[in-house]
């Protein structure tokens, strides 16, 4: 023997990791979440990506705020780690089927990894469907259809499209001056709100509850509640509290300032009261019908959904107004008349969806406008500051348990429609959804 001991073997080279891969992955997530996706899909779309430009033993971690991208080499090799932070998301409805194209498009390997980076590129670089000046319009669309929806008519949808965009123009203006989204939000629903005061004390009360419901109907954050509620119950904890805060300070932001210029109002000899507050507005006349279509297609402009979503979103706030009609007249409580309601709209969403290839969220987010709870808000306020502040509480209660249930039932029914899917990212089966698995809360 010669004393010298054998030399170790080299480690034999892992797998390469391409940077341009963990940054494609990182860029289209963050555009996802950015343009108002779920964290379960921004997740799917991720990890779809990885593994098509084979990233050895990726793991993606998504929340509201960053995005976080490791892929581990092996054979001893230094992981390579990648993250974003999400500073500012944006709703752009188009984008997300855009980006849900390049994503099924590289996961059957169509697309060449360059070619993805100058298709996303090109996706930030583009332009919305409509012009900036008919997204900011919508609004005001918005808050005059809801105010028809009411019960109101033409003068009263002309005074709440004018207070809405006024609203919204000092929203954007404090906005410009870098002033926090609460305070905007709060701005906001008290010029609303002023539009219905003044009409009050010109001697119109009857008509001072639908204008304000059309104003907040259009602050409404119904796009955040129902990824909210899909985080949660996908089982996304972190980003479904972080979502239902955002939702939560959106609507103290509206109530602090719709129930500030109430105040104000009924301190300065104003007669506002529940009196004038409409009882039983929900009815199928065509003009409802008409104008829970309109609310639907408005919000699915000022979201920035493709144009041929257009036609779906009118027939899903006709179909979720007369719904809720009929099971009102059947005596279901909002509550529970809400919820069943979304649910249908969500299942004929979602397979509407999974028919075209496309995401849920510009068809469902817009289908439950005619819904959102804008009379029980401004009851609520009312009442707290006319003498009544249990039954303002109970009122602000039920607007919530409305909201919830309408977030609950669309994503109810895209549960109901993945329980029937046998193909595809969203299907069910065992390894569909590894987070699916019981737990019994442990």
């Amino acid at each position: 023997m010669d004393g010298h001991s054998p030399e170790p073997p080299e480690d034999e080279p892992g797998e390469t990791v391409d940077p341009r891969a963990i940054d494609l992955v990182l860029r289209v997530g963050e555009l996802l979440l950015a343009s108002g996706e779920t964290t379960e899909r921004v997740n799917e779309a991720m990890l779809g990506l990885a593994v098509a430009y084979e990233l050895p033993r990726c793991e993606v971690q998504v929340t509201l705020t960053s995005l976080l991208v490791s892929a581990h080499p092996g054979k001893g090799a230094a992981p390579v780690t990648g993250s974003r932070a999400i500073r500012r998301r944006t709703p752009a409805y188009w984008r997300l089927t855009a980006l849900h194209n390049l994503v099924q498009e590289a996961s059957i390997g169509m697309v060449e990894l360059e070619e993805a980076h100058r298709r996303l590129a090109e996706m930030k670089r583009g332009r919305p469907p409509y012009p900036a000046w008919l997204v900011v319009m919508s609004l005001g669309f918005i808050a005059a259809s809801a105010s028809v929806l009411s019960g109101g008519g033409p003068l009263v949808a002309g005074t709440a499209f004018v207070a809405t965009l006024l609203g919204d123009r000092a929203a954007a203006a404090l906005a410009r001056r870098g002033v926090a989204e609460f305070f905007q939000l709060t701005v906001a629903a008290a010029i609303g709100a002023t539009g219905a005061a003044l009409v009050v004390a010109m001697g119109n009360p009857a008509h001072a509850a639908t204008i304000v419901t059309g104003a907040i109907l259009a602050l409404l954050p119904g796009r955040p509640l129902v990824a909210s509620i899909q985080d949660g119950i996908t089982g996304d904890l972190v980003s479904a509290g972080a979502r239902m805060l955002e939702v939560f300070f959106m609507i103290a932001a509206i109530v602090a300032g719709l129930g500030g210029i109430v105040y104000i109002a009924i301190q300065l000899n104003v007669p506002i009261d529940v009196s004038h507050l409409p009882s039983a507005p929900a009815t199928l006349k065509p003009v409802q019908l008409l104008a829970a279509a309109a609310v639907s297609v408005t919000f699915a402009v000022s979201l920035a959904a493709p144009r041929d979503v257009l036609t779906a979103s009118a027939l899903g706030g006709g179909l979720i107004w007369v719904l809720y009609v009929l099971l009102r007249g059947w005596d279901l409580p909002p509550v529970l008349a809400s919820a069943v309601a979304a649910t249908v709209v969500g299942v004929l969403s979602n397979w509407l969806a999974r028919r075209h290839q496309a995401p849920v969220m510009p068809y469902v987010v817009p289908a439950i406008g005619p819904l959102l709870p804008g009379t029980m808000l401004y009851r609520g306020m009312v009442e707290l500051n006319t003498g009544a502040p249990e039954d303002g509480v109970l009122s602000l209660i039920g607007a919530l348990s409305v909201a919830l249930a309408l977030g609950a039932g669309v994503n109810l029914g895209g549960e109901l429609v993945r329980a029937f899917q046998r193909v595809g990212l969203s299907a069910s089966g065992r390894w569909a959804r590894p987070a699916a698995r019981r737990t019994r809360g442990f």
